[in-house]
C-alpha cells in the first residue's frame, strides 16, 4: 500500500497475511490483530527523521491478538492497548503505551510519553533508554523495571534485526552495529505477577 491509510488499517487480519505500508496511518492501526504481520515506513520521498515523527495514529493494536508489526516511525498514544500477544517494535511512542496490556512484546527504540504500563498485567516490553529518562514516565502501580538477562538479549537483538530487515531503520541499524554499548541501554519492563507466572511454569517444566 501506498499513502494515507485510514482508521483500522489491517484489522482483525489474520495468520498469513502481510501488509506492507509505505505512508502513514490513522487511529485503531492493526486492532484486534490476528497472527499478520503489518510493516510501516515512511515514503522514500520523506524528508523527515522517522525515530522524531509520527506516521501513526492512536489506539494501534488494540486488543490485538497475535502477529508482529514493524513500525519505522514513531506512534500516537496508547500503543498496544489491550494488546495480548502481538509482538510490535516502532521507533518511539506517545502517552500511555502499553496500556491494561495482558501479554506479547513491545519494543520501543526511542523516546516513550508518560504513563508507560498503566494497567500492564502482562507481556513484556523493551525501551531503548537512550536519555536514561525513562523512569520518569514509567507507571509502577503493577510493573517493575528490570535489566535484562542474557536470554532477553538474545530475543531482543533477532527481534531487532527483524525488525531492521523489514524496515531499513537508522537507528536499528547502529543499535545492531554498536550492540556491545547499545544493549546496556535498554531496561525490561516486568509486571510482577506475570512474572510470578513464569517463574511458577519455568519450574513446573523443570520438576516434570
Amino acid at each position: 500500500f501506498i499513502g494515507s491509510a485510514g482508521q483500522s488499517f489491517g484489522a482483525f487480519a489474520a495468520k498469513g497475511i502481510t501488509f506492507t505500508l509505505e505512508g502513514e496511518s490513522n487511529d485503531y492501526f492493526g486492532k484486534g490483530l490476528s497472527g499478520a504481520k503489518i510493516i510501516v515506513v515512511p515514503s522514500p520521498k520523506a524528508r523527515f527523521n522517522p525515530s522524531e515523527n509520527i506516521i501513526l495514529g492512536n489506539v494501534a493494536l488494540y486488543g490485538a491478538t497475535s502477529g508482529k508489526v514493524f513500525i519505522y516511525g514513531r506512534a500516537g498514544e496508547r500503543f498496544a492497548v489491550r494488546n495480548s500477544g502481538a509482538t510490535a517494535v516502532v521507533e518511539g511512542v506517545g502517552d500511555h503505551c502499553c496500556e491494561y496490556m495482558t501479554g506479547g512484546v513491545v519494543v520501543v527504540l526511542g523516546e516513550t510519553g508518560k504513563n508507560f504500563a498503566a494497567g500492564m498485567s502482562g507481556g513484556i516490553a523493551f525501551v531503548y533508554d537512550k536519555n536514561g529518562n525513562f523512569s520518569k514516565k514509567f507507571n509502577n502501580d503493577l510493573s517493575d523495571i528490570e535489566t535484562l538477562d542474557e536470554e532477553d538479549l538474545y530475543a531482543l537483538y533477532e527481534l531487532v534485526d527483524q525488525y531492521f530487515q523489514n524496515t531499513h531503520s537508522v537507528n536499528a541499524e547502529y543499535i545492531l552495529n554498536h550492540w556491545k554499548e547499545e544493549k546496556n541501554k535498554f531496561i525490561k519492563v516486568m509486571p510482577r505477577e506475570y512474572k510470578k507466572v513464569l517463574q511458577a511454569r519455568k519450574l513446573a517444566l523443570a520438576i516434570s
